[in-house]
C-alpha cells in the first residue's frame, strides 16, 4: 500500500493487476492527486479508513472479497463516489453495482483520460451537490414521491426509499420539473458535470437503477432526446 502525502484532493485505486494499478496511480499523480493503492478486497477496507480518500477507483474482481462487498462496506462507513472498473459489460452486474452505491462505471479496456475525465467530473458533482444542499431547501412531492434536497430523504407512497448520491440528484433533476422532458445532454451536465456524451450509458443504467427504487411507470423515456417524471399513476 502506498500513499502520496499533500493537500490534493485523495483518490484511492483499488486493483489487483499491478499493472493497471502502478497505470492509474502514476496517471492520477501526473494529474495532481494524492494517491493511495490497494490489490485486495481486506486492504481496501484498510486503505479506505486510513487514507480517508475523497473518491475510490475500484475493480470489481478482486482477491479476498470482491468490489461490490468493498463497496457496501466503504459507503456504510462514510458516503464516498466510487468510479467502479470492471471487465465485464453484462447491465446485471452494472445494476448491482449502482445498487451498492457506486456512482459511475467503466468496462475495461480503458483510457486513461477517460478515467480522470470521470474521476474529475465525480469530484465536481461531489462539490456542486453539497453546494445545492446549503442554499436548496424546496421539498418536491409529485405522484406519491417526495424528495428533500435539504436531508437528501426520499419516500415512495411514504416508505422511506434509499437512493446512492447520484441517483438521488438524478431524481432531483426530472422531478424538479414533472411533466418535462429533460435532455440527455442537460442531465448529463447537471448530475455528472460532462459536457460531451461519454456517459451515456451511465445515465441509462442510473435510469433503470431510480426506476427500481420509484417505480418504472414514473420515468418516461423520450427515445432519442431525454426522460421526463411522470406523477400520473400509469403514465
Amino acid at each position: 500500500m502506498t500513499s502520496s502525502p499533500g493537500p490534493q484532493q485523495r483518490i484511492l485505486v483499488v486493483e489487483d493487476d499491478p499493472v493497471i494499478n502502478a497505470a492509474l496511480a502514476d496517471r492520477l499523480r501526473a494529474e495532481g492527486f494524492a494517491v493511495s493503492t490497494a490489490a485486495d478486497g481486506p486492504e481496501a477496507v484498510t486503505a479506505f479508513t486510513e487514507h480517508d480518500p475523497d473518491l475510490v477507483v475500484l475493480d470489481i474482481m478482486l482477491p479476498g472479497f470482491d468490489g461490490l462487498e468493498v463497496c457496501r462496506r466503504i459507503q456504510a462507513e462514510r458516503p464516498v463516489p466510487v468510479l467502479m472498473v470492471t471487465a465485464r459489460d453484462d447491465e446485471t452486474d452494472i445494476l448491482v453495482g449502482l445498487g451498492v452505491g457506486a456512482d459511475d462505471y467503466l468496462t475495461k479496456p480503458f483510457r486513461m483520460r477517460e478515467v480522470v475525465a470521470r474521476v474529475r467530473a465525480l469530484l465536481r458533482r461531489v462539490e456542486r451537490a453539497a453546494e445545492l444542499a446549503r442554499t436548496s431547501r424546496v421539498a418536491h412531492t409529485h405522484g406519491g414521491v417526495s424528495l428533500d434536497p435539504a436531508s437528501r430523504h426520499v419516500t415512495v407512497d411514504g416508505t422511506p426509499v434509499h437512493l446512492t448520491p447520484t441517483e438521488f440528484d438524478l431524481l432531483d433533476a426530472l422531478i424538479r420539473e414533472p411533466g418535462v422532458v429533460r435532455h440527455r445532454e442537460d442531465l448529463l451536465r447537471e448530475v455528472w458535470g460532462w459536457e460531451d456524451d461519454l456517459g451515456s450509458r451511465t445515465l441509462d443504467s442510473h435510469i433503470k437503477s431510480v426506476r427500481a427504487k420509484v417505480g418504472a411507470h414514473r420515468i418516461r423515456t423520450v427515445h432519442g432526446v431525454g426522460y421526463a417524471f411522470e406523477p400520473g399513476e400509469g403514465a
